[in-house]
């Protein structure tokens, strides 16, 4: 069977995350959504998803065809209601789609039309930026269980002080280096060749991607997810970071969700409650206001390639787009739109080019590529999000 990860109705939502990947590469857990799925279904996937991102993901259409709502995270009893669907069979949770059954030959879907199953149990879903830390000391959860299960961990060095090592999991060429782990409030889960230096504190559920470090005396509680080839330091607590981003500096990170290519400079901070302690407020790119959370404790929404200077402070539920440059003294405003240059004393437009520029350089030390791909992405995100910036 081919299996088809979309979009769906939450994307607009998880912006602005979803500026730059597909709602099935957001990482909530210790994998991806799209990983979750390929791991417990045992096939790749491909995805539907806007027109300007089909060329770095594109679909794979074949006679038979599951499409999925790449915002639910899989369990088993989903899993077993996928594998089974039939031709014109849907599965659904209240009014929402989760997978149906199609065919290539298919013009348009019918929904009236498909035999609805309902699932007993509810299942996860993404369907806010906070519903990624929010939600992810379960996934973390469920990830370890999936990753670990009839696997032996790398042994625990003995320097390293342990809590409860039965739930810790240490992968291949891991090198870890006189610190605590304490994996009694949740797992923690340590990837290949990944590096922890000495003096951390470290509280489950945590995650650490492969080839990501942790720089010496930080402190990190659950549930926290570092994914690949990150760095992190300093105080972070229920954060998430997607890939290749860094906070490698003293300052607090807490309730955050950070996207690939980013970086948080020296002694920066942000806030996760108001000193009201009212319900945080988050710019909505579905309403062009800000939307209530119903949470008490939510800190940066920070998208793809956007960078801030030392002793930055972002006020409580801040959002900020793709390829943000933001420095200066004070708190710059709660909602920073893609390609902003500035801070709290006022902003202007990103140059397009230079920011092309600073993200093949920032790539190449990688020994990635910003390729004419990226380069097409970055354009359109660019052309997107050009009615927010009204300085």
């Amino acid at each position: 069977m081919n299996y088809i990860l979309y979009d769906g109705t939450m994307r607009n939502a998880l912006l602005p995350l979803t500026y730059t990947r597909p709602v099935a590469e957001m990482r909530v857990g210790i994998l991806t959504i799209r990983e979750k799925w390929e791991k417990m279904l045992g096939y790749t996937t491909t995805t539907l998803t806007e027109d300007y991102l089909e060329e770095k993901y594109p679909m794979v259409e074949m006679e038979q065809n599951i499409m999925i709502n790449a915002s639910f995270l899989p369990n088993k009893e989903l899993l077993a209601a996928v594998k089974s669907l039939q031709a014109n069979q849907a599965i659904v949770q209240g009014e929402e789609i989760i997978a149906f059954h199609t065919t290539q030959d298919q013009e348009e879907v019918d929904f009236e039309s498909y035999e609805k199953n309902h699932l007993v149990s509810d299942v996860l879903q993404i369907k806010n930026t906070w519903d990624l830390f929010s939600l992810n000391d379960m996934a973390l959860r469920s990830d370890f269980e999936l990753i670990t299960e009839g696997r032996t961990s790398q042994p625990i060095p003995r320097d390293v002080l342990v809590k409860n090592p039965e739930n810790v999991f240490i992968e291949e060429g891991a090198e870890i280096n006189f610190c605590s782990l304490n994996a009694s409030s949740g797992p923690i889960y340590i990837g290949k060749d990944t590096l922890i230096m000495e003096g951390c504190f470290i509280r489950g559920p945590f995650s650490l991607g492969e080839n990501s470090k942790v720089k010496m005396r930080a402190k990190i509680y659950g549930a926290t997810t570092i994914g690949p080839k990150c760095t992190i330091g300093g105080e972070v607590n229920n954060s998430i970071l997607m890939s290749h981003s860094n906070k490698g500096h003293d300052g607090f990170l807490g309730n955050s969700v950070l996207g690939s290519w980013c970086n948080i400079g020296a002694d920066s901070n942000n806030s996760n409650l108001k000193n009201n302690y009212d319900e945080v407020r988050l710019w909505s790119y579905e309403t062009n206001g800000f939307a209530k959370t119903g949470l008490q404790f939510c800190g940066l929404m920070m998208g793809d390639h956007s960078k801030c200077a030392i002793n930055t402070m972002f006020n409580t539920g801040t959002v900020v787009g793709v390829s943000a440059n933001i420095y200066g003294s004070n708190f710059p405003r709660n909602f920073i739109p893609s390609f902003s240059w500035g801070g709290a004393a006022g902003m202007s437009t990103y140059n397009l080019m230079k920011a092309k520029e600073t993200a093949k350089k920032v790539m190449m030390r990688r020994n990635e590529e910003f390729d004419a791909v990226e380069e097409r992405i970055f354009e359109k995100v660019f052309e997107l999000s050009e009615q927010y910036r009204r300085y």
